[in-house]
């Protein structure tokens, strides 16, 4: 390190000016080098992008908060030339406006019935104290009420106060992130108070559990402003539980203001927001509903052209499969991961062979590596089935990591469709084929185990499995398939499957995969029975007893060599006695 800050000062001396002072240069190095330790100790300056099972998420990553800001604060008390950059960085992130409040004097402000009030009026001197650490603040995550209740984790009067400042708005004038959870009509209008021309992520949901939010003129000028006000979003989320004709509309004018946008996640949008998004060259992630119309001609014929050529997320939510069929009809796009959630089922589960081939028309071939596919059907459709053939066009995506598929029908499985899958796929990581009641069980655990052999990388299978064959044989002696071991599996789902032996299953599994930590079945007993009843489901006792066979089948084989050597030491023995005889 002292090397590289040597170089940096070396190369710094040789391009700044000639008055630039060896001291003064020391100087900003001592500052920079301090910045980027502070830098290590403190949470990250922006949310960050992270993959979380099929989808990926914008947020905070893990962070220990509370030991976090006792190390900054010590570092900020330790001298003066740590207390600016410790403090910076212990205020880049709030999660609410609490800890600016009670930095604030006490005679303010008072906690009753776990929020927050202000007793008297804010003074200059309040607001001068409020004025150090304000520009700190580079992300804001503020809950707006309490969590399950109808109280405001902030009284009202706190909201008009900080509402009047003694200079111009916004209130956090370096904000770059920030997130408005928990709203109401109430709530709503103090978001004005934190947006600024530097805000580049912003996440608003409403108060699902209240009384439904309403989306009116006051509301749709709300997010006009916002749009004005912050021209340079890139990221933005809208979440208000349920969707409405005003809240597309205005939520659509929105977006269309944005020429920065890299990921939207909304509900449903017009199809001029739709064209507005597919025009960005910068769009990354896109998740919404399509409106429950269908896409007009003049759409269909626009997505002819080149659209979203930068595009790696798309989850679209459709109130049926003819929607999802007219807006995929004329697109090519090239993501990595697409979902699809289907909500009228019943008749979209006879439409997916249908479906999945304009999936398969649409998307690169080369690109695909995450498919997502949920059909939802309130109550299950028993009647319907969907055989294992349907998903052969998806077969041509050679580099698919991941493919889910939740039906509220009976899937058809077989090993042969099981088997194309595996060759089609080896780069597979999470398989999960899922049906109601529950698939059929034609999958055997031969076949299971070739799944296995051809995707190394498998990480998660849940599929339907025939496990009669091992449930009812005894333990063999022998090790199957002449020591095949799978390392990766660590996830097993096997819904349907009933088993009665969990001895022989668990023996056959911790030999195929014995890293396997985690494996759910059918647990009805589980739940009839007392919680704290000794009877575990059968599969539970399955994933207790992976662990354990291993070290059972060491001490087996150790027993059995010492045995051996025994045996061969006594046979030793006696054979000299009888030579000296």
């Amino acid at each position: 390190m002292e090397a590289e800050s040597a170089e940096h000062q070396r190369a710094h001396n040789r391009s700044s000016p000639a008055s630039f002072s060896p001291a003064s240069t020391r100087c900003i190095m001592i500052a920079e080098l301090r910045w980027n330790i502070f830098n290590l100790v403190g949470p990250p300056d922006t949310p960050v992008t992270r993959s979380i099972g099929q989808l990926s998420e914008t947020g905070w990553v893990s962070f220990d908060f509370p030991r976090t800001r006792m190390t900054l604060l010590a570092l900020a008390l330790t001298c003066k030339l740590f207390t600016e950059p410790a403090l910076n960085i212990l205020w880049r992130h709030l999660g609410g406006i609490e800890p600016l409040i009670r930095c604030l004097p006490q005679s303010l402000w008072k906690q009753h019935r776990g929020r927050l009030e202000f007793q008297r009026a804010m003074t200059l001197k309040d607001w001068t104290i409020f004025c150090k650490y304000n520009h700190r603040v580079r992300s804001l995550l503020n809950q707006c009420h309490q969590q399950y209740s109808r109280d405001m984790k902030y009284g009202a009067e706190i909201w008009r106060a900080l509402s009047c400042p003694p200079f111009s708005l916004p209130l956090l004038p370096n904000l770059t992130s920030l997130t408005w959870t928990e709203a109401s009509d109430e709530t709503l209008q103090y978001i004005q108070l934190f947006v600024t021309p530097k805000l580049t992520m912003l996440n608003i949901s409403s108060v699902h559990f209240l009384v439904p939010f309403t989306f009116g003129p006051s509301e749709q000028s709300i997010f006009l402003s916002i749009a004005k006000s912050c021209p340079s979003i890139s990221h933005f989320d809208f979440d208000f539980g349920r969707d409405t004709d005003d809240s597309t509309e205005s939520v659509g004018d929105t977006l269309q203001l944005w020429s920065q946008l890299t990921s939207v996640k909304t509900g449903t949008l017009p199809e001029a927001a739709i064209l507005h998004l597919s025009n960005l060259p910068s769009l990354r992630i896109l998740k919404f509903t399509l409106p429950s119309i269908l896409i007009s001609a003049d759409t269909q014929k626009l997505l002819q052209r080149p659209m979203f050529c930068a595009l790696q997320e798309l989850n679209i939510s459709s109130r049926n499969m003819v929607f999802l069929d007219a807006f995929l009809k004329e697109l090519t796009i090239a993501p990595k991961i697409v979902s699809f959630t289907i909500k009228d089922g019943v008749g979209s589960a006879r439409a997916l062979p249908d479906m999945i081939s304009r999936i398969s028309n649409a998307c690169a071939y080369n690109s695909l590596q995450q498919v997502q596919l949920i059909i939802t059907a309130r109550p299950p459709d028993l009647e319907t089935s969907i055989e294992a053939a349907s998903f052969q066009p998806l077969l041509a995506f050679r580099n698919l990591r991941e493919f889910c598929f939740v039906v509220g029908c009976v899937v058809r499985m077989d090993d042969a469709a099981l088997l194309q899958m595996a060759k089609a796929w080896p780069l597979l990581e999470d398989l999960s084929i899922t049906g109601y009641p529950h698939s059929s069980h034609q999958v055997t655990p031969h076949a299971f185990v070739l799944l296995l052999r051809h995707c190394p990388h498998l990480v998660s299978v849940a599929i339907p499995v025939d496990w009669s064959t091992i449930d009812m044989s005894a333990i063999p002696r022998d090790v199957p398939y002449q020591g095949f071991s799978h390392n990766a599996l660590s996830r097993l789902a096997f819904e349907g499957s009933k088993i009665e032996n969990p001895i022989s299953i668990a023996a056959f599994i911790s030999a195929i995969a014995p890293n396997v930590s985690s494996i759910q079945g059918d647990d009805e007993d589980y739940y009839e029975d007392d919680v704290f009843s000794e009877h575990y489901p059968s599969w539970k006792m399955v994933q207790d007893l992976i662990p354990a066979l291993p070290i059972i089948r060491e001490q087996g084989m150790r027993i059995m060599l010492n045995r051996s050597l025994q045996g061969s030491y006594s046979h030793r023995g006696v054979a000299q006695r009888g030579g000296r005889q």
